[in-house]
């Protein structure tokens, strides 16, 4: 008897926290919205636009979670944080802004530069992170962060390689924290070397990992720029599923060989999600979706993304993140000199 009721307390309590957690994580979404229409007026609009709702979001999960911490109440709202879930709507969502016929119509050299880039930085940045003794994992979805286009593809990755949330977060947030002295400084660069738009905008895309960062340099420098680096970033974003796929295969394969890889072990590996991704790409691309139905996906995208990221705060774990240490933060930041070094000459010989 005394076991009934125990049990029915238990989930009674579980019922109450899931509640309570939603009720903050939705508060605190709001909040985000809130920040980030209102960072214009604050920062400007060329710096807000670097401002994503992803640093605010995180932020203001992390504020939460230290409160809820301290005051020993975070398991009770625990049930409520579906971080993955959040990322995986978000990125089927973002597929409808990746049109395949706008990235065609720039020809081959935005689909060799994206080729170009994608496998020299995702290779440096996995031997570096070799160099310094980074687990598998972290190297995977850094290595895909920094190569393909910031957080979207670390999600990707991560589930890819099952990395631990921690991980996911630790890259997340080298990413948000690099895209904002890239995109004022970049086009100032850009101005001084006297590049051409196309050169310039090829390599704010191949560069810059965040999309609104890009076309914040982009529009920096002119308006022929940020065409160019949404189209070449575009192209970088249309290849997730491909180094997912890739990455799922040689985890199973290779890293992992407690058991003997086959393609159903392979398959139940692979995001899903992103087959998602590439079906909205290829509606957009038929022009299935209007232009109102574009904007409410585009902002029902960016609220997934704003309760994910949210979620990632509040889940944080301070201890385990202390764990990883500075390596990481080191080989990211090398990996991004390099990343912009060699976009920079890659630009310049593909569209000078």
């Amino acid at each position: 008897m005394n076991v009934k009721v125990e049990t029915s307390q238990a989930s009674k309590s579980s019922y109450i926290g899931t509640l309570l957690g939603a009720l903050l994580i939705a508060i605190l979404a709001i909040v985000t919205n809130h920040l980030c229409h209102n960072s214009v007026a604050i920062f400007g609009k060329d710096i807000a636009k670097a401002l994503e709702y992803p640093l605010w979001a995180t932020l203001l999960g992390l504020g939460a979670n230290i409160i809820l911490t301290t005051t020993k109440t975070k398991e009770l709202v625990k049930p409520a944080i579906r971080t993955e879930l959040f990322l995986k709507i978000g990125l089927v969502l973002m597929g409808a802004s990746v049109n395949i016929a706008a990235i065609l119509n720039i020809g081959s050299r935005g689909i060799v530069q994206a080729l170009i880039m994608i496998t020299s930085v995702f290779f440096f940045t996995w031997w570096l992170g070799g160099k310094f003794g980074l687990p598998e994992s972290l190297r995977a979805v850094m290595s895909t962060a920094i190569s393909v286009c910031g957080v979207s593809a670390a999600i990707a990755a991560a589930g890819s390689v099952l990395a631990k949330k921690q991980e996911l977060a630790y890259v997340t947030a080298l990413v948000i924290f690099t895209a904002l002295p890239l995109m004022i400084f970049m086009p100032v660069i850009a101005t001084w070397l006297g590049l051409p738009p196309e050169v310039a905008g090829a390599w704010f895309g191949g560069n810059i990992d965040t999309t609104a960062a890009v076309v914040g340099a982009g529009t920096i420098h002119g308006e022929t720029t940020a065409q160019i680096a949404s189209v070449v970033k575009m192209t970088q974003n249309a290849l997730i599923g491909v180094v997912a796929f890739l990455l799922a295969f040689y985890f199973t394969t290779q890293v992992e060989k407690g058991e003997k890889p086959s393609a159903s072990i392979i398959w139940q590996r692979f995001p899903k999600f992103v087959l998602g991704f590439v079906v909205m790409s290829v509606l957009a691309t038929l022009n299935f979706f209007g232009k109102t139905e574009l904007s409410s996906l585009k902002n029902l995208q960016q609220w997934a993304f704003n309760l994910a990221f949210v979620c990632i705060g509040l889940e944080l774990s301070f201890v385990e993140l202390k764990q990883l240490g500075r390596k990481p933060t080191t080989v990211f930041l090398i990996a991004t000199a390099f990343n912009t070094i060699l976009a920079l000459v890659v630009a310049w010989v593909i569209f000078g």
